[in-house]
Order: C-alpha cells, then sequence, then structure tokens
C-alpha cells in the first residue's frame, strides 16, 4: 500500500512540472510571436519618413493612424498592434519601394522619387525580407 501510494505521490508531482512545463513553453511562444520583426536602424530610419502610418498612444492603448488618409484608424489588441503596423508597412513597400542596383527607390503618391543609398549587404538583406522586395 505504502508503495502505491509513492508511486502515486510520483506521478501528481510529474504531471505538475509537466503543466508547469507546457504553460511556459506557451507563454514563451506567443511572447516571441507577438515580438516585431528586427529591423536594421540606418534605412528603416530614413524609409520610416515616407511611410504613412503610425503609432499614436491613447488612454485606451495603441492606434495605427495614416498621415495620408484621416478617416484611417484601427486599433489592434496590444499583443498583436506592433504585427499589425509591419504588416501595413509591407504592404505599402509592395507598392512604393524598389531597388535598382545600390540604391532604394521610393516612389511617392506625388509621383515624385527619393533614393536611398544601400550602404551594408545587411541593409540589402533587411530590405529583400522584411518588406519582400
Amino acid at each position: 500500500m505504502s508503495e502505491e501510494k509513492k508511486d502515486m505521490s510520483l506521478v501528481k508531482k510529474v504531471f505538475v512540472f509537466a503543466l508547469f512545463s507546457a504553460f511556459l513553453v506557451m507563454g514563451i511562444l506567443s511572447m516571441q510571436r507577438a515580438m516585431p520583426a528586427h529591423k536594421e536602424e540606418r534605412i528603416y530610419k530614413a524609409i520610416e519618413v515616407y511611410i504613412p502610418y503610425y503609432l499614436e498612444k491613447r488612454i485606451g492603448g495603441l492606434t495605427i493612424l495614416s498621415k495620408k488618409d484621416e478617416n484611417f484608424k484601427e486599433k489592434p489588441s496590444a499583443a498583436e498592434v506592433m504585427l499589425r503596423l509591419d504588416e501595413l508597412e509591407k504592404e505599402w513597400a509592395k507598392k512604393h519601394l524598389s531597388i535598382h542596383n545600390n540604391d532604394l527607390i521610393i516612389r511617392q503618391e506625388d509621383n515624385t522619387t527619393v533614393k536611398i543609398f544601400i550602404q551594408t549587404p545587411q541593409e540589402r538583406a533587411f530590405i529583400k525580407s522584411f518588406f519582400g522586395i
């Protein structure tokens, strides 16, 4: 009988440990998924000036607004706001960005273009992987 109690106690301990571990792993994975993508600082800051989307802090959380469209307003959940902003930036980039030699060309709404020199292979790789161009 005591041997049987020891086995049940061990099973309970293993179960509690496994349950704790599962919740810990799920928490870590959800945090990683909610993190925005890494951005090359110099090139992203140069592009960011022309991207029409920006975040505004409000009492209810963060809101995504557009510089071009006054009616555009999105309020994604706190966990999804950075991911949604990245999605909007990528959609914008597909229409307005292109690479020619070592220049990133930004086509603005008024059909003017801006050239930004790509200095490093890491910046080129970031543009291709993040913006998909």
